[in-house]
């Protein structure tokens, strides 16, 4: 029988910095940074891009200083097959806590990759994702859940000490769908901070979808809410209950995660007055969570209190700015919680856009890097 360690942790990264890989450097530039949130999140780490490429997927890899600071550390191929296009998902890469381990998916290949985090990435396997399309996946302990769009499937995987991957038999399971049978469209998967509970956002559906996860790993029937705005996209959690969620239709809402793994609404669809509002990181401390409006080229933060319920930083919603034409998708908050990195996605190539975000919520510009290929889905951090 396989044993599952839903609170514990397989192994430590030998190394925080990310050495020169075997292929060829992105051109990116450093810039200067603003003061971090707090002194404790002042330590080098790094930043991971997945390249989602159809001719052959990879993880790029940036050396992050402690300034927040970007440099090129090559890429590392997956050994699977991305779409080439955007993935409309959250959760496309994923770390293990101790940041040892870093998991992708590869959309256009139905696989996903186990990659070792040392003094450089390494491919450790890649193995069927137990679906077809995976768009998201979550790890929490030594138990892995990836989300497959084509499919409409969840599938559970145990994490080996050495990084290996098995699958954890009779833990396949479809999505709810729509009255209609419409498919739920999904966008992203993730376990709660204690591990006892799973949560899936269906764009198509309108609706949340939650597990609990069973002492053994399998899932739970389906607890089933709808959302509180159109196309619940994105979510992270603010603290060990409080549920974030954006909404593509312009804004976020709040939710409580009960002990049961039902799911209560606390901040109703509060406007960002942004255009699409779909990727969503909360800071460690709980206290903010911001918002990536791919449509109107920003970034909206939003203050989360004890009780959940969210306000908005900025009356017009605008934190930070990344261009227009920038298409900000994916974000990504370091360690600490002291830059935030987001993934622009303009029609032509990708790139990476980094701020300081003050003890305040208040964000600064702090690192950019270019050249990676368009089509770019999924981002990490340490």
């Amino acid at each position: 029988m396989q044993h599952i360690l839903r609170s514990t942790h397989t192994r430590r990264a030998g190394g925080a910095a990310i050495a020169a890989l075997a292929l060829p450097l992105y051109a990116g530039r450093r810039t200067a940074s603003a003061a971090p949130m707090a002194a404790g999140s002042l330590r080098a780490g790094a930043v991971y891009a997945l390249t989602n490429a159809s001719s052959g997927n990879a993880v790029a890899s940036f050396s992050r200083s402690a300034d927040g600071s970007l440099a090129d550390a090559g890429m590392m191929a997956t050994g699977g097959a991305g779409m080439g296009s955007g993935l409309g998902s959250q959760g496309a890469l994923a770390l293990s806590k101790d940041g040892g381990w870093l998991y992708a998916v590869n959309a256009g290949s139905n696989t996903i990759s186990v990659l070792r985090v040392d003094t450089g990435l390494s491919l450790v396997m890649t193995r069927p994702s137990g679906g077809s399309r995976p768009i998201s996946l979550t790890v929490s302990g030594n138990l892995l859940y990836v989300l497959n769009e084509a499919s409409g499937t969840l599938s559970g995987f145990v994490a080996g000490p050495q990084g290996t991957l098995e699958p954890l038999a009779n833990s396949t399971i479809p999505l709810p769908s729509t009255p209609t049978g419409t498919p739920p469209g999904p966008a992203q998967v993730s376990f709660t901070p204690d591990g006892n509970t799973i949560v899936v956002t269906e764009k198509a559906a309108n609706a949340i979808v939650s597990y609990a996860v069973g002492d053994d790993g399998r899932l739970a029937p389906p607890t089933m809410i709808a959302s509180s705005g159109a196309t619940p996209f994105g979510f992270d959690f603010a603290g060990r209950t409080t549920l974030v969620v954006s909404e593509a239709s312009g804004g976020a809402s709040s939710y409580e995660v009960r002990r049961s793994g039902g799911v209560h609404a606390i901040t109703h669809s509060l406007s960002d007055n942004q255009k699409a509002a779909c990727w969503l990181a909360a800071t460690e401390n709980g206290q903010y969570a911001y918002v990536a409006n791919a449509a109107s080229g920003s970034i909206s933060a939003y203050g989360v209190d004890q009780r959940g319920r969210l306000t908005l930083l900025t009356p017009d919603g605008v934190t930070a700015s990344t261009g227009a034409g920038s298409h900000p998708t994916d974000e990504a908050l370091t360690r600490g919680s002291g830059f935030l990195y987001v993934l622009l996605t303009p029609a032509t190539s990708s790139s990476i856009q980094g701020f300081a975000v003050g003890a305040d919520g208040t964000l600064q510009p702090a690192a950019t890097v270019a050249g990676l290929p368009a089509g770019a889905s999924g981002l990490a951090a340490w």
